[in-house]
C-alpha cells in the first residue's frame, strides 16, 4: 500500500522545480532570499546565532553573508545589545531588494491560485504552516514568524 506521505513528497519534489514562484532572474539567490528573511523578522544576528538557526556551519555562513555585504544587502555592526560578536543588520538596499523579491513571488502565488477562494487559500497557508513547524520542532530549529496583519 502507497502512504499518504508519498504524495506529500512527489508533490513537494515538484513545488521545488516551479522557479518562477521563487525569484525573477538577475535578482536575489534563494539562500540570499532566505537569509535576509530570517535577519529581518529577529533582527540583528551574528554568525555563531545564524549558523544555529540555519543548521549550516560557519564557514558557509561566512561566505553567504560576505556575498549579501558585497552586494549591499547586510552591514556588520557591533552586538546592540553589548556583546562581543558583530552582527549583520539588513541595509535599506537589503530591505528594498527582500520586498521586491517577495512582492514578485507573491504576483507569481496569486496567478496560481486566481481560482482559488480566500478560505481555500487560508487552509492552504494554515497546513503549510503546520507543516513547517512541526519540521522546525523535529529539527529544533524554530523559524520566527513575521506578525500577521
Amino acid at each position: 500500500m502507497v502512504r499518504p506521505t508519498n504524495e506529500v513528497e512527489y508533490e513537494q519534489m515538484l513545488l521545488s522545480r516551479h522557479e518562477f514562484l521563487r525569484r525573477r532572474p538577475g535578482v536575489l539567490e534563494r539562500s540570499t532570499y532566505v537569509l535576509l528573511s530570517r535577519i529581518r523578522v529577529q533582527g540583528p544576528m551574528s554568525i555563531g546565532e545564524l549558523s544555529d538557526a540555519f543548521g549550516l556551519d560557519a564557514s558557509t555562513l561566512n561566505r553567504q553573508t560576505a556575498a549579501a555585504m558585497r552586494a549591499g544587502f547586510v552591514e556588520r555592526i557591533p552586538d546592540p545589545d553589548g556583546g562581543i560578536a558583530r552582527k549583520f543588520r539588513i541595509t535599506d538596499k537589503g530591505a528594498r531588494m527582500l520586498d521586491d523579491e517577495r512582492e514578485s513571488i507573491v504576483q507569481g502565488l496569486d496567478r496560481v491560485t486566481a481560482d482559488w477562494s480566500d478560505e481555500d487559500i487560508a487552509t492552504f497557508a494554515a497546513y503549510l504552516r503546520r507543516f513547517n513547524t512541526d519540521i522546525e520542532r523535529l529539527s529544533g530549529r524554530p523559524w520566527p514568524r513575521p506578525e500577521s496583519g
